[in-house]
């Protein structure tokens, strides 16, 4: 080495270089990210198919295995058949002694001496234009009607005693600038005592200007009956009674043990 010979130091890489470097590394780790994304993808695709073709082909051996069941429980198929019917017969039998094991829901029956619960649905009708002391009803379309009650001129009766939910809605008409309440009253009529008030339900409505303001009362409650017990129901003026469909109506059901 000649020691007269002058120092030059090591020339450096240009800087295009060093960034086409860097983009070509970012380039591959991103392709590479991007494969292994892929892969996983397509082995999920892959194992969701195959769950698919399983659950068609154990529906294909289902559906084949009831049409082979199906030809050996034919008379006239089963001496023509090339199918072992003696073995698919103990399959199928098979088949049903485990489906015996497996516990079922019982259905919901009645007890022993337990009665049926009784309905009734009655709807809100007017036979006179004249004011009456007691609302009078008709069976509502498509309501629940049971033998256990009896009507007669807006009394409803009970045949036999037990526990009942009693409800009504009255709705009224107002055309009066005037405060007026109006109450609606339900009461227990027994034989030879005085009519007892149940429920009680009082509206005072505001100014209608002249203009039908439909308002309702509802009443409900649970009460004991006893065989023969009637209940009915008034208002203070029944000429403000709105009869439209669903407005007024009155109706029971009994109360089961089950529901207590």
């Amino acid at each position: 080495m000649d020691l007269n010979e002058p120092y030059s130091p090591t020339t450096p890489r240009p800087a295009g270089t060093t960034v086409t470097m860097k983009t070509f590394l970012y380039l591959t780790i991103t392709f590479v990210i991007a494969q292994l994304v892929g892969v996983v993808l397509y082995g999920l695709y892959l194992h969701m198919k195959l769950d698919k073709v399983e659950d068609e082909m154990n529906l294909r051996e289902d559906f084949l295995f009831l049409r082979r069941l199906q030809k050996c429980l034919k008379p006239q198929d089963a001496g023509a058949t090339l199918l072992d019917c003696s073995a698919i017969l103990n399959t199928f039998q098979e088949l049903q002694g485990r489906s015996s094991d497996v516990p079922q829901k019982s259905p919901i029956v009645m007890q022993k001496g337990e009665k049926p619960t009784a309905s009734i649905h009655l709807a809100g009708f007017k036979d006179s234009s004249q004011p009456v002391s007691v609302l009078q009803w008709t069976e509502a379309v498509y309501a629940p009607s049971d033998d256990a009650f009896s009507y007669q001129g807006g009394k409803l009766k009970v045949t036999r005693g037990g526990r009942y939910y009693i409800y009504a809605q009255v709705t009224f008409c107002v055309k009066s600038l005037l405060h007026a309440p109006f109450s609606v009253y339900m009461y227990l009529h027994l034989p030879s005592e005085t009519d007892q008030l149940l429920l009680k339900g009082v509206r005072t409505p505001g100014r209608s200007d002249n203009i039908c303001s439909l308002q309702s009362v509802h009443l409900g409650r649970v009460i004991e009956l006893q065989q023969g017990h009637t209940v009915f129901i008034n208002v203070t003026d029944s000429s403000k009674v709105n009869y439209d469909h669903g407005n007024t109506y009155f109706g029971m059901f009994e109360l089961s043990e089950r529901n207590l």
